[in-house]
């Protein structure tokens, strides 16, 4: 199932347009909480079709999760660009809800607090089953879906607070989207491709495969201290190639494509 949020309601993505669904729910968020996956929606009526292009009206499809998880350094390409050492645990926050923003959105370069705005490309996954204190062959099975982020970052924020909830909470520093693919699309969840151009140009360019901890370990390693719900999202990491990295950071004006495989790209401006 390939499923976007829209100005008209929930689609599938089907033969490169979007069926719009007639659907007792708000938003795929509430599909996921209430059912556990996406499925319920693919015996669906089409209400009808539109095109898939710049005026379809893409929304955040996980405009509202229930948690924010983020793990740092979470690739061996990063841990190498850094000089830091691989870690034995993850580097585990959670950030504030409110900063996720929908596809195409302009996130404000928050000038008075940062001079030193990142992205991170990320891959996002969405919770359906509760994992509490499970293993790791178990948490796979509980995934609903997967989508795109970009994690942006204020870095001297990060280093002048040492609070990462408070350097990457700003509004608009969490894009999700653009599509939700489900867990069952997925061919490999150990080898899905992540990358992020930044006006065109290439910046990084990875996959899980380079990941400390692998998606089921990392989900795995969260439960034993809290309890993953339906409807939460966890960010998995950003491998190398950052701004932090190039010493070279966002500026009005910027535009961010993050790309994972099997999901709409996800494309965020910075304004002033």
């Amino acid at each position: 199932m390939h499923v976007v949020m829209t100005s008209a309601g929930i689609g599938r993505i089907e033969d490169g347009s979007v069926a719009l669904l007639d659907a007792p729910y708000p938003d795929p968020s509430a599909v996921i909480e209430a059912t556990g996956s996406l499925d319920a929606l693919a015996e669906a009526k089409v209400v009808r079709r539109i095109p898939l292009d710049g005026e379809t009206g893409l929304r955040a499809p996980l405009a509202r999760p229930r948690a924010l998880w983020g793990v740092g350094l979470n690739y061996y390409s990063k841990a190498a660009q850094t000089g830091r050492a691989v870690p034995d645990e993850p580097v585990l926050y959670l950030a504030g809800c409110a900063s996720v923003s929908a596809p195409g959105a302009a996130v404000r370069l928050p000038a008075e607090e940062t001079a030193q705005m990142d992205y991170e490309a990320e891959i996002a996954v969405v919770i359906g089953r509760t994992l509490d204190r499970a293993a790791e062959d178990e948490t796979w099975s509980a995934v609903a879906a997967i989508t795109a982020a970009n994690d942006m970052t204020a870095r001297d924020v990060m280093k002048r607070t040492g609070t990462p909830a408070l350097a990457k909470s700003f509004p608009g520093f969490t894009p999700l989207g653009a599509s939700l693919l489900g867990r069952d699309e997925v061919p490999d969840p150990d080898m899905i491709g992540v990358r992020c151009l930044v006006g065109g140009e290439p910046r990084q360019n990875s996959s899980s495969a380079d990941m400390i901890f692998a998606i089921p370990e990392l989900l795995a390693r969260i439960s034993r201290y809290a309890a993953l719900r339906p409807g939460d999202v966890v960010l998995t990491g950003t491998p190398a190639g950052t701004g932090q990295d190039r010493d070279d950071f966002l500026r009005p004006g910027d535009t961010v494509r993050v790309e994972v495989d099997g999901v709409l790209p996800l494309i965020t401006r910075v304004r002033a």
